[in-house]
């Protein structure tokens, strides 16, 4: 019995490299016959085309000797979870610091603004060969993974050749395979971590019900990263030209279907509100699509100007990525995308600047959310008559929402500082 016990991982974990070969090939077949066509997914796949090669040759002409910190965020979302801890570490002047991502628009906004960063590729894909190459080339010291990162043959490489690695911000649910009965691959592999920092004590909980110990419960590095952008000064003639000192209600990482129906039907309700709308995917297709449903003039931010005529237009759309945590200031109001998926974005920009804040009902993963929610900061609108119902009761109540900004500003202040006890336990190369 225990022999079977301890072969059903390694079944599972054969189970698992076949499938990502298997993913690698299809791969293949799907770059040669769509090689031109602008769907995200399928950047991605022809972004995994000689990949491996192109580290390789980037690593062996760093000439960098510092030692080699590699994190891992999935996207651009994740990576401002890190960028309070990468900013802290390199600013130490000790690490080269070496960033993968998976997200092809993540990657190619960190390729343009690497800031903090000495090296961005996008993450290969999990197969043994590509784990062994990826970490020859470029021979991490440490590495840090964000929020909820479980990536077999990466954990298990890092594991064998005792690399201290860490899961920062994660939030451990009943949903994540490791508490399952059929998670015995992933639990396995989480006895690489050398250090779990955890959103609450729900994880931590939960963890330790698995035998581990190694866990502190931080909060979220997104925190200490939105209060120093909102605290930082930004300026934007064309943004600033289109508000002209009216309120102003923001719609941000403007996710799917759902969401676009959501704000587009508020827009076209308050004629009288001035919008601006950031869509997570900024294609011309999908920007199409938004003005099709907005009954009022809409002007994308790339085809204005500062002598733009604004008199006549109700809703700015953002085209550009990597400015929404300072673009909040602007508002009065916010809607945050994502929550009709498993994928929340971050409410934490927006809770920054004192804004009520409204969102989808998949919160699960996302604590803060559940906690804004009960403090009255946060709602959660499941369709477009809720989300109107909550707009019209703070659009003219002034007082309502000067209530619900003093006590944002106080949730942001009681939840900063788990940078520092990040920074200093991988300093410390705790194990």
């Amino acid at each position: 019995m225990q022999r079977n016990f301890m072969l059903r991982p390694i079944f599972m974990h054969s189970i698992y490299n076949f499938i990502a070969y298997l993913t690698d090939f299809l791969f293949g077949i799907l770059a040669i016959f769509f090689r031109r066509s602008r769907i995200k997914f399928l950047r991605f796949v022809r972004g995994q085309r000689g990949l491996m090669k192109q580290i390789i040759a980037s690593e062996r002409a760093t000439g960098d000797e510092r030692p080699t910190l590699w994190i891992h965020a999935s996207s651009l979302g994740e990576y401002n979870v890190a960028k309070p801890i990468v900013r802290k570490l390199h600013e130490s002047g000790h690490w080269r610091i070496v960033l993968t991502v998976f997200s092809p628009s993540g990657l190619d906004y960190l390729k343009r603004y690497r800031q903090h960063i000495d090296a961005v590729y996008a993450l290969p894909l999990d197969k043994p060969w590509n784990v062994r190459r990826f970490l020859d080339a470029v021979q991490p010291q440490r590495a840090v993974f964000i929020i909820s990162e479980y990536w077999v043959n990466y954990l298990s490489e890092l594991g064998k050749r005792k690399i201290p690695t860490y899961l920062i911000s994660a939030n451990i649910t009943e949903r994540a395979p490791f508490m399952h009965w059929y998670g015995s691959l992933w639990r396995r592999q989480l006895k690489t971590y050398s250090h779990f920092f955890v959103l609450n004590e729900a994880s931590q909980k939960r963890l330790e019900r698995l035998g581990f110990t190694n866990v502190t419960v931080t909060g979220d590095p997104l925190f200490d990263n939105a209060r120093k952008v909102a605290r930082s000064s930004y300026e934007n003639a064309i943004i600033e030209h289109f508000v002209d000192g009216q309120k102003v209600f923001i719609a941000g990482s403007i996710h799917d279907r759902q969401d676009l129906e959501m704000v587009t039907t508020l827009a076209n309700r308050h004629q009288d509100t001035r919008f601006i709308l950031v869509p997570h995917e900024i294609s011309p297709e999908n920007i199409l699509r938004i003005k099709k449903r907005l009954l009022c003039q809409a002007h994308r931010y790339s085809h204005c100007s500062v002598t733009t005529d604004f008199s006549k237009t109700q809703v700015l759309i953002i085209d550009f990525m990597g400015a929404l945590a300072s673009i909040y200031r602007f508002a009065c109001w916010a809607y945050v995308g994502g929550g009709f998926t498993p994928y929340l974005h971050s409410i934490i920009e927006a809770t920054a600047y004192g804004l009520p804040v409204a969102y989808g009902p998949n919160i699960e993963r996302k604590p803060t959310a559940q906690e804004l929610a009960e403090l009255g900061v946060g709602r959660v609108v499941e369709n477009a008559e809720q989300l109107d119902d909550w707009f019209s009761e703070l659009k003219n109540n002034d007082k309502r929402l000067d209530k619900i900004r003093r006590t944002a500003k106080d949730y942001m202040h009681r939840h900063e500082g788990a940078t520092e006890t990040i920074v200093a336990t991988i300093s410390n190369n705790e194990r």
